[in-house]
């Protein structure tokens, strides 16, 4: 939830910068203007909507990630375990068991992410130009899932499901693979129950590293379906297929990477505090354990 807090007025200026230009009025042919930068792109939500606008949409994650960061922890801790059984629960499981297990918890949390990050996207996008409705219309994520299931059905509120699993599954399997990597090279022995604990600096860097790469190699896909799940009915596009040759035809190769700086920032900054809460909270739940049975012990 800290992490919510924390990265999503950089996730609403990702989302915005990822859209397309609005159509041109009918009998109107001006060339595309320039995209808009992310700082020029702040200062417009800020004298035109207020800070509040930055925040638009956060109920929906907010409500959501402790548990789907839970489930995404646990799934990833028994599929790595699963898939290469090591011989000894004191030996931590291999790079390749890790990075796999990855892939397969990053498909899985899809069912979970995929209508949470769509009524996001639409509650993000409701006050700028790509707006579906009046502003107003909605007051919240439970309205908008709403609006969307009485419109759309069941199919609109998980639009965009394959795209979200394509992206997810290699990024989640990057996005591991990076974090056990950069924390055994940061703090050597580490990753094996016998070794020295690593310090706090090292569960930042390395999962501020994790979240770089995981955005990294997925984010042409995450542009395709935001532009899919910030669409609204009738579709403008097909498909993820139509979406990504329309766009490029439309905006060129660009396209596909504009507001990559402004995820990057925002992966950094939440994702090291998310392993690095993870990590802490383990220690003091095993510490506490560890109490717990000296004193029954004593007893």
């Amino acid at each position: 939830m800290a992490g919510v807090l924390a990265g999503h007025p950089l996730d609403t200026l990702r989302i915005r910068l990822q859209q397309p230009p609005p159509p041109a009025s009918p009998g109107i042919t001006a060339a595309p203007g320039r995209p808009a930068s992310a700082a020029s792109l702040l200062r417009g939500i800020l004298r035109a909507e207020g800070p509040s606008a930055l925040y638009r949409g956060m109920g929906a994650p907010l409500a959501s990630v402790a548990f789907q960061n839970a489930m995404v922890f646990q799934v990833f801790a028994i599929l790595s375990r699963s898939i290469d059984q090591p011989s000894s629960m004191s030996e931590p499981p291999s790079y390749t068991s890790v990075a796999l297990a990855g892939v397969g918890t990053g498909a899985l949390q899809t069912l979970i992410l995929s209508p949470v990050e769509l009524v996001k996207i639409r509650l993000q996008l409701e006050a700028a130009g790509q707006k579906h409705r009046r502003p107003g219309d909605h007051h919240g994520p439970v309205d908008m899932a709403r609006d969307i299931l009485r419109k759309e059905g069941v199919r609109g509120i998980y639009r965009g499901l394959a795209v979200t699993a394509l992206r997810d599954a290699p990024a989640h399997g990057v996005y591991f693979w990076t974090y056990e990597y950069a924390r055994e090279r940061l703090h050597p022995g580490c990753r094996g129950h016998g070794g020295e604990q690593e310090s706090l600096a090292t569960m930042l860097v390395s999962g501020g590293l994790a979240g770089v790469a995981s955005w990294v190699c997925c984010y042409p896909l995450d542009v395709v379906k935001s532009r899919l799940q910030a669409q609204g009915y009738p579709p403008r596009y097909r498909g993820i297929a139509d979406c990504f040759r329309r766009s490029v035809r439309e905006e060129g190769l660009p396209v596909l990477w504009r507001g990559l700086g402004t995820a990057v920032a925002r992966a950094f900054v939440v994702n090291g505090a998310i392993f690095s809460a993870y990590e802490l909270a383990l220690r003091f739940l095993a510490s506490s354990s560890n109490d717990q049975r000296l004193v029954m012990e004593e007893n």
